[in-house]
């Protein structure tokens, strides 16, 4: 675990690279699921235009905008028409927090009638997330302004059971084929969430940061990964920033538990006193390549499990890999003549 205590500015400027060419060519088709860039209730240090032409910069393929208030698809269906020479998809979805009416199937049909690709349980009113903000948890943002207290949310009732509005917004999120994401319940209620999910169809299931708040330990995270859940980790709370809460070791683990092909890194950036979100990919990227992951393996987390959740098909660098591979296939071969050893480039 990361143990830091810094008092960092508004917006953390990316550290620098050791191997920023590669960082650069490997962020090209990268796509955050989880970019909370503004105008928001909380204070963010881009708004979803900025965050736009970041990623576009970057050549990022895909951004989805997520808010804990409301469902960000109309800003997605403007911002793509005003700006199409960017190449960048954008995406919304829906949290179904207190501002939207709870767990809300009519807030849930609206949002999937205008585009949503995911639905998020609740985040700021579930009571689980209540309970960790009572005991103290002086990381998670706040709004700029008092609002009211939240009412605590579950999916499921006084019995242990799935509530019938639950069911309801599962069904809808089956019969769309979009993303069932588990927010900011606890561990114990998304088995129980999940389970009924695929039971009722729902393809495109994810754990948010299941360390954070969920409070899933390993076990959890295999038994769901069994059921076809993924599990998607916050890169902000793996980098330099106010939200630096693990190591690159611990990142490590949460990969080899779930599996690179169950696991899928998002920003969850655009916070106070973080790095921008596609900063926030070069710094992870950068923690990989660190880690010696191989660049399909890396291409996994940042990209192409996620294109797999909004139908996008996967588009992979297959000559580069291949070009990659030969020349760690040299380098293995120089060693076993020659005694060389190894630089420190990973395939």
């Amino acid at each position: 675990m990361a143990d830091k205590q810094v008092s960092y500015p508004n917006t953390v400027p990316l550290p620098p690279l050791s191997r920023a060419t590669e960082v650069a060519e490997l962020l090209v088709g990268a796509i955050d699921l989880h970019c909370h860039s503004g105008p928001a209730a909380m204070p963010r240090i881009l708004d979803h235009h900025e965050e736009l032409l970041d990623a576009a910069e970057a050549k990022f393929r895909a951004v989805l905008y997520k808010d804990h208030f409301y469902a960000g698809m109309a800003h997605a269906i403007l911002l793509e028409k005003l700006f199409p020479e960017t190449n960048v998809k954008l995406f919304s979805g829906i949290v179904l927090n207190n501002a939207s009416g709870g767990i809300n199937p009519h807030a849930v049909d609206h949002a999937i009638k205008l585009g949503a690709r995911i639905v998020w349980m609740p985040t700021l009113s579930a009571a689980n997330h209540i309970e960790a903000m009572a005991k103290g948890n002086s990381t998670f943002p706040k709004t700029s302004q008092k609002m009211l207290d939240p009412i605590p949310l579950s999916a499921i009732d006084a019995n242990g059971k799935l509530t019938d509005d639950t069911k309801k917004v599962i069904d809808l999120i089956a019969d769309a084929d979009i993303i069932l994401a588990g927010g900011h319940l606890p561990a114990s209620e998304l088995h129980i969430l999940f389970d009924e999910a695929a039971q009722r169809g729902v393809k495109k299931m994810m754990v948010n940061h299941p360390t954070y708040i969920v409070g899933c330990n390993d076990t959890d995270i295999r038994q769901m990964v069994a059921r076809g859940v993924k599990m998607e980790h916050s890169i902000c709370m793996f980098i330099e920033g106010k939200s630096l809460k693990y190591s690159p070791d611990d990142l490590a683990h949460l990969i080899e538990v779930a599996g690179v092909d169950n696991t899928i890194l998002s920003s969850d950036l655009g916070l106070q006193g973080s790095q921008r979100p596609v900063d926030g990919f070069r710094s992870i990227t950068q923690i990989l390549l660190d880690l010696q992951m191989t660049r399909p393996a890396i291409r996994k987390l940042i990209s192409d499990n996620a294109a797999g959740f909004l139908n996008l098909p996967v588009v992979q660098s297959v000559a580069q890999d291949a070009a990659w591979q030969d020349k760690r296939k040299d380098r293995e071969k120089r060693r076993a003549l020659f005694g060389e050893e190894a630089d420190h480039e990973s395939p």
